[in-house]
């Protein structure tokens, strides 16, 4: 919770403020979009001018999200990019706990920026240069934090369908359809105030989860044909090279949640899955239960995330970073071991 001191200052500087820039990791997903995004309909509807940038492109199934065409994709439109996180008075950094997460364009502009920098984020361990941190690692997702902040800063109601949605958006992103990581009774008090003002949850499931494009379904079919299970470690894993991804029209966003599929096997507690980039293998880590895959991403692959969702890149060829990866789980069985037996 913020002290009052923080509120005031914060307070102070908005007072002090016309311009407000939003920006977030690398490869954004629903929470990074409707974090960014929720800030800039509660802003702006106070009177402030509110830019929301992305590093690179984000997934199509979250273009509906309102506010979603305003984005400057810094891959796109750098120049403008830099200029807006230059000269805003306050810097909102979200769902990225420092400011490398942002990629190699934009990083060092939100390390030297002069604004008044905020980070609202739920991951582990916060490293952001920040005025204000508010990083609350028990939520579900930085949109739950985002109605928790403005919650505190202000003693009106706040709440409306279009901010709502961006909400919304991110809690059952980033849970998996409230699958994991989502039991807390506030999240189900907070969702319960969304539906109440009119948030259709139906309908924002079928906007993300039912609007896949082909290419998706068919790399997604490649994928579940290369998964390879570990019954006796509770492991499997699954990967998909870059002429695969090139061969079916792969779209930033396409292979996002097909790590879920590799954990839904019975018995197993631990899944990774591979994709093959540009001079690097980008990993995503899931788990159940106590067994933590943001230490393990930390201590083998120099990545992070959460207990039981974290990710990574690796520099190295695919087969050796699959390699690399077997090694691990063969030569320390005890990292899952207990919760198998």
């Amino acid at each position: 919770m913020l002290t009052p001191s923080q509120i005031t200052e914060f307070q102070q500087k908005l007072a002090e403020s016309k311009t407000i820039a939003v920006c977030t990791h690398y490869n954004p997903d629903g929470d990074a979009i409707g974090s960014s995004l929720a800030l800039r309909s509660y802003f702006t509807s106070h009177g402030f001018e509110v830019k929301c940038v992305i590093p690179n492109n984000m997934p199509e199934f979250y273009q509906w999200i309102p506010g979603a065409d305003t984005i400057i994709n810094a891959q796109k439109s750098l120049k403008e990019a830099k200029k807006i996180l230059q000269e805003a008075d306050i810097l909102f950094l979200v769902d990225m706990s420092a400011e490398h997460r942002s990629g190699i364009d934009i990083e060092n502009i939100l390390l030297e920026t002069s604004a008044y920098k905020v980070l609202i984020d739920h991951h582990p361990n916060p490293a952001a240069q920040c005025a204000l941190i508010y990083s609350i690692t028990s939520s579900t997702s930085t949109c739950e934090n985002i109605y928790l902040f403005l919650n505190e800063i202000t003693n009106k109601p706040f709440l409306n369908k279009e901010l709502g949605i961006c909400i919304y958006t991110g809690i059952i992103t980033d849970t998996g359809s409230l699958s994991f990581a989502c039991n807390n009774p506030e999240t189900y008090t907070l969702l319960a105030k969304l539906m109440e003002i009119g948030i259709d949850g139906e309908e924002i499931h079928r906007k993300i989860y039912d609007n896949y494009s082909e290419n998706r379904i068919h790399l997604l079919g490649l994928s579940l044909n290369k998964l390879k299970v570990f019954p006796h470690l509770g492991t499997s894993y699954m990967y998909l090279t870059q002429k695969e991804m090139k061969t079916n029209g792969f779209k930033e966003g396409d292979t996002e949640g097909f790590v879920n599929y590799g954990i839904s096997l019975k018995g197993i507690f631990f899944t990774a899955f591979f994709n093959e980039r540009e001079k690097r293998i980008r990993i995503s880590f899931r788990s159940k239960g106590d067994f933590d895959v943001n230490r393990f991403a930390q201590t083998y692959f120099n990545g992070g995330g959460h207990k039981n969702a974290a990710a990574s890149y690796h520099y190295d060829t695919l087969e050796n970073t699959i390699q690399y990866f077997e090694e691990i789980i063969h030569k320390h069985p005890e990292l899952i071991r207990g919760l198998i037996t």
